[in-house]
């Protein structure tokens, strides 16, 4: 009802007929618009979550054959391979194609097979048993007769295909048969096949799936509450041999559809209340907006989220007081958010930085043995050792002058064959450090948002693995002695590592900066026994520049140095945290410049999980 007071309309009956066309207008358009807009987006989300669960079957396939060519491609680099292609043996046999090695290998099926397609041998064993079975050794043989393995591999030296062997599907590998040194020819190829079966690809998409030997193209088919999703299995040609088939439920546009009527019956109901208490929000349309703002101040305070209040769109001062204060909570938030992206940001730098310094240490050893190798001589003169075997094939050269010629030549060929071995040796080194490298690479994308992990680490092994980085440290002679017999910790084995390099890093640097003719780096390892499980401490000291133990406190702050002209301090503070993370700690000693350093690092023994465990 309008009520007239003074011959004109009061502002109640104004907002009890504006907020009834508004809320009337609002339910229809929000109607519309729910209908428009939510149920086609929700299809197409459903659309793109089932596209994912067909690439995420697709590169499942895709993982489990590179796992086989993985281990197909590290046994045809293997020189008794080689040599089996020319001359087959039986001991070869024996030791390549029993069930234990084809177990180990985690594959059911091996061929090798001539330049020319024949086969060799071919074997398929039940991986439980380690019997032979015929049919699949026979099917295994029909595949690669009909296969063209040399358009498998391509330019690489190995491929990877999926095949049908009777109601069976397998994965195959398939790789050139060469040497490991990369030299000859590729004498034919080896294969080795594994089953994949409906359970292991069921456990690898984490759904019920199926692998059915019927081939199939790509398929989507909606159903009523689920979706049926074929997902072809391809072959040597790239044809569907297999189909793997799945069904998932159609969560996504279900909901949509629920909230699309859940919205409409809300809007409804919304406007049936809006009307009803209209009468009520007319008597407060002072008093009710102030005690709402002040109502969403306490709040802002209490919680400290930014919220905005709603804003009513109203023109009078009680609407400016709602947008001046909207305004503010703007300002707040958006600083709150610039201080929030920097300090990511520098985590993110920080991070950053700390993995480049680790993965420099870990590259050194590499460097230097590049930088040795390629300034080396050759170990003998080729001219002189030439020049040599001319004159020994003349038939007047005295029995004298022949047997030092000769003698020449037998050291020059030993020499030659030292400095081969001592290259290899050379060589293993830096192929361990590049593992490292790739490892404190890998674990970092992997673990770059988790807290560390502790394992039971044998940090003996670590600092024998790590050693390199001292000895290999520019070209000055450094003696490392690092302990034997094995002590186990619980620590992160990958960060762990990575603190050990840094302090090995270090410490070849700071007898670097002293000059010290003859450095030394000693490690040594003891156990202390105590009422929480015990601890175990390793030191690492040398017998570098050392420093002033005032400056002790400083060391692990982040960007402080000893050392005028470096620049940086990123180590120490990474490795300071690092230790903190794996429950663990990182002090240095030292009595003063010149006098050499100790880095002590205190980590947690076994057993003192299992004392927490029995407590």
């Amino acid at each position: 009802m309008i009520r007239v007071i003074g011959g004109r309309e009061s502002l109640g009956a104004k907002l009890v007929l504006a907020l009834t066309a508004v809320g009337v207008a609002g339910a229809l358009a929000i109607a519309a618009l729910l209908a428009s807009v939510i149920v086609p987006s929700f299809n197409t989300l459903e659309r793109r979550s089932l596209d994912a669960h067909v690439e995420r079957t697709e590169a499942a396939l895709a993982d489990y054959a590179a796992k086989v060519e993985n281990a197909v491609r590290d046994y045809g680099d293997w020189n008794d391979s080689y040599a089996y292609m020319a001359a087959p043996s039986a001991t070869f046999e024996r030791e390549s194609f029993s069930p234990l090695a084809m177990a180990n290998l985690s594959v059911q099926g091996m061929a090798y097979v001539a330049p020319g397609g024949r086969i060799v041998i071919a074997r398929w064993r039940d991986p439980r048993s380690g019997a032979e079975m015929p049919a699949l050794r026979a099917a295994l043989v029909a595949t690669v007769g009909r296969t063209d393995l040399a358009r498998v591999v391509g330019r690489s030296n190995s491929g990877r295909f999926y095949a049908r062997l009777g109601d069976q599907v397998a994965a195959i590998g398939v790789a050139q048969v060469r040497r490991s040194d990369g030299t000859g020819v590729p004498r034919g190829w080896v294969l080795m096949a594994r089953t994949l079966t409906s359970a292991q690809m069921g456990e690898l998409l984490q759904v019920d799936a199926r692998v059915d030997p019927v081939a199939g193209g790509p398929a989507i088919e909606p159903g009523g509450s689920t979706v049926a999703i074929n997902v072809p299995v391809l072959g040597a040609d790239r044809r569907p041999v297999a189909a793997t088939r799945f069904q998932v439920p159609r969560d996504v546009s279900l909901l949509g559809r629920r909230m699309l009527l859940l919205a409409v019956a809300g809007s409804s109901v919304l406007l049936l209340l809006v009307l009803a208490v209209l009468r009520r929000l007319i008597g407060r349309l002072v008093l009710q907006p102030l005690h709402r703002v002040e109502t969403h101040m306490q709040k802002v305070r209490a919680s400290g989220s930014l919220a905005l209040l709603d804003d009513d769109g109203r023109a009078d001062e009680i609407g400016s007081l709602g947008r001046s204060f909207n305004a503010m909570l703007r300002q707040l938030k958006d600083l709150r958010e610039q201080i929030e992206v920097q300090s990511f940001a520098l985590g993110r730098s920080e991070s950053a930085v700390a993995v480049m310094h680790n993965v420099r240490n870990a590259l050194n050893p590499i460097s230097t043995i590049l930088s040795q190798g390629v300034a080396q001589s050759p170990p003998v003169d080729r001219a002189m050792l030439d020049r040599a075997l001319g004159e020994l094939a003349k038939d007047d050269v005295p029995a004298a002058r022949r047997g030092k010629l000769a003698a020449f030549v037998a050291a020059g060929i030993a020499a030659e064959a030292q400095a081969r071995e001592h290259g290899k040796g050379e060589l293993e080194v830096g192929r361990t450090a590049m593992a490292h490298v790739l490892e404190i690479i890998g674990q970092q994308q992997k673990r770059a948002h988790e807290r560390p992990e502790l394992e039971l680490v044998d940090v003996t092994d670590l600092v024998q693995k790590n050693a390199a980085i001292a000895r290999y440290t520019d070209d000055r002679s450094v003696a490392v002695a690092v302990p034997t017999r094995a002590h186990h910790v619980l620590a992160s084995r990958v960060i762990l590592s990575q603190v050990i390099g840094n302090l090995f890093g270090n410490a070849a640097e700071a007898i670097a900066a002293a000059g010290v003719p003859a450095g030394r780096i000693a490690v040594s390892v003891e156990e202390v026994a105590g009422e929480g499980g015990g601890e175990v401490i390793v030191r690492i000291a040398d017998n570098g520049e050392g420093f002033d133990p005032l400056n002790a406190p400083s060391l692990f702050q982040r960007g402080f140095s000893t050392r005028a002209h470096k620049s940086g301090g990123l180590g120490l503070h990474w490795c300071a945290n690092s230790m903190t993370a794996m429950e663990g700690t990182l002090a240095l000693e030292s009595e003063g410049r010149g006098r050499g350093a100790t880095a002590v690092l205190t980590l947690r023994a076994p057993q003192a999980v299992e004392t927490a465990k029995a407590a």
